[in-house]
C-alpha cells in the first residue's frame, strides 16, 4: 500500500512558478538605469553582468534565452532583498507622480476661479507670496484673453513645486 503522507517537496508546478517570478524579477532589473541598479547593491558579479549583457542583445529569441539565464542566476541568490528594494523605489516613484498631479489640480483650481483663486493657493501653502501669486493670475487671464501660449500656467507649476519642495 502507498505511503499517504503529504511530500514536503514542492510541486513541479511550484517549482515552476518560483522560476517564472525570478525570471520576471531578473527581466525587470534589465529594465533600471545603471544608477537604480547599482543602489541594489547586488553581490553576485555574474548576474550583474548578464544583467548589463542582456540590455545589449537586440534579438528577440536570444533576449528570452539570455533572461532564462538570469533566472537560473537569481534561484542562487535570495531575491527579497531585490524585491524590497524595487519596491521601495516603485514607491517613491508612485509618491512623486501622485504629487505631481496634485500640483497639477492645484494650478487648474486657481487659475479657473482667477483671483479668489490666490486664497486657495495660500490655504495650501502660507509661506506664498500673495502679490506674486496674484501676479501670475493677472498675467495668465491676459494670456487667455490674447490668445497667448499658456507661459503663466507653466510658471504658477513651477512655483507650486518650488514651494511643495521648500515645505518637505
Amino acid at each position: 500500500m502507498p505511503d499517504l503522507e503529504p511530500n514536503d517537496a514542492p510541486s513541479k508546478s511550484a517549482l515552476k512558478r518560483e522560476m517564472h517570478r525570478l525570471q520576471a524579477l531578473g527581466e525587470s532589473l534589465t529594465m533600471l538605469s545603471e544608477p537604480a541598479l547599482d543602489k541594489l547593491s547586488i553581490d553576485d558579479d555574474a548576474l550583474l553582468s548578464a544583467i548589463r549583457e542582456c540590455r545589449q542583445i537586440r534579438s528577440n529569441s536570444a533576449r528570452k534565452r539570455h533572461l532564462q539565464y538570469i533566472g537560473k542566476l537569481m534561484r542562487t541568490i535570495d531575491p527579497e532583498p531585490i524585491e524590497t528594494a524595487l519596491r521601495a523605489m516603485h514607491g517613491k516613484h508612485e509618491e512623486q507622480v501622485n504629487r505631481f498631479h496634485m500640483l497639477e489640480q492645484l494650478r487648474d483650481n486657481i487659475l479657473e476661479q482667477g483671483i479668489t483663486g490666490v486664497e486657495l493657493a495660500l490655504s495650501h501653502f502660507p509661506e506664498a507670496d500673495r502679490q506674486h501669486l496674484r501676479q501670475i493670475v493677472l498675467q495668465h487671464q491676459r494670456e487667455i484673453t490674447r490668445q497667448k501660449p499658456p507661459a503663466a500656467s507653466r510658471k504658477l507649476f513651477r512655483y507650486l513645486k518650488a514651494l511643495a519642495e521648500e515645505q518637505d
